[in-house]
């Protein structure tokens, strides 16, 4: 139980309070400089979400919330909110078409400027807790390879969670092409990906009989273009590789299934097609193997 509040942000992935006050701040700059930083500490925003309030916050917050949630009145963000119904369709806070005819396609959550704000606002380890299904493809795939430990990875392989890893090939042509563009020395992304290839391997390796999940592990080589997580056929997280920049600089997009268009189907859609002609890696990678 809680508040329409807590769903709207849980449906942006910024239900955290560092998350939250970042997007506080940035509507604040449009309407009240005065009120940037002023947004809610720690034990006021999880009263926020709870409902657990005696009266309706202070002005300034108002006017930055009703900048933030255009459509709604601050009496219906703080209304409680029954988890499992859904939200009136005329208030999603999905901006209006423009002159231009140009219109948001509606299941983008959020978006973050870059990879780091977005493992900042949502960490990986809180992404992947309860997910039945990963599917990952990109160039190291550094999100679940270097932010979840090789026990944490064993738990979610018992508790039923399938892993679908694609790596871009560390024999093949282009990650050396990547390596040029990023400005990396010669084998640093080639080994990056080796060691995360073991790791998971290792781990892969361990599983049981009993363990109801487990870890699929293919490679392509073509040139990288997004780095895609999608987490039970439901989120997807996408993030593009831009030329001459690492990925961690590049703007990261959360987008969620609705219906059978939108960017979420567009991305679900490229993963399985290059699953489907990944190949198992060549060898077994060592943490020994040099580029």
């Amino acid at each position: 139980m809680g508040t329409v509040l807590k769903a709207l942000l849980q449906q942006r992935h910024i239900q955290t309070v560092s998350a939250f006050n970042r997007e506080y701040d940035a509507a604040a700059s449009k309407i009240d400089s005065s009120a940037i930083g002023a947004g809610p500490k720690k034990a006021q925003f999880y009263r926020w979400l709870s409902g657990n309030i005696s009266t309706l916050p202070y002005p300034h917050h108002c006017r930055v919330l009703q900048e933030m949630f255009p459509g709604w009145s601050i009496e219906e963000l703080f209304s409680v909110y029954t988890e499992g119904t859904d939200l009136p369709p005329h208030k999603m806070t999905v901006a209006p078409p423009s002159s231009s005819g140009a219109r948001q396609i509606s299941d983008i959550e959020s978006v973050f400027a870059r990879r780091a704000d977005f493992l900042k606002a949502i960490p990986p380890q809180e992404l992947f807790r309860e997910a039945r299904t990963i599917d990952l493809v990109g160039l190291s795939l550094n999100i679940l390879c270097q932010q979840c430990s090789d026990t944490e990875m064993r738990r979610m392989m018992l508790n039923g969670t399938t892993i679908r890893c694609l790596f871009l090939d560390p024999n093949g042509s282009n990650i050396t092409e990547r390596e040029h563009e990023e400005g990396h020395a010669s084998g640093a992304l080639v080994n990056l990906t080796r060691l995360n290839i073991h790791m998971l391997q290792r781990v892969q390796s361990s599983g049981t009989t009993e363990t109801g999940g487990g870890i699929e592990i293919r490679v392509y080589d073509a040139p990288v273009r997004f780095n895609l997580c999608i987490i039970d056929s439901e989120i997807c997280v996408m993030q593009p590789y831009l030329p001459f920049a690492r990925g961690l600089e590049s703007p990261t997009f959360v987008s969620k299934k609705k219906g059978v268009e939108g960017t979420f189907q567009t991305f679900a859609t490229v993963f399985e097609e290059m699953w489907r002609k990944g190949t198992e890696p060549a060898i077994e990678y060592n943490q020994g193997v040099t580029a």
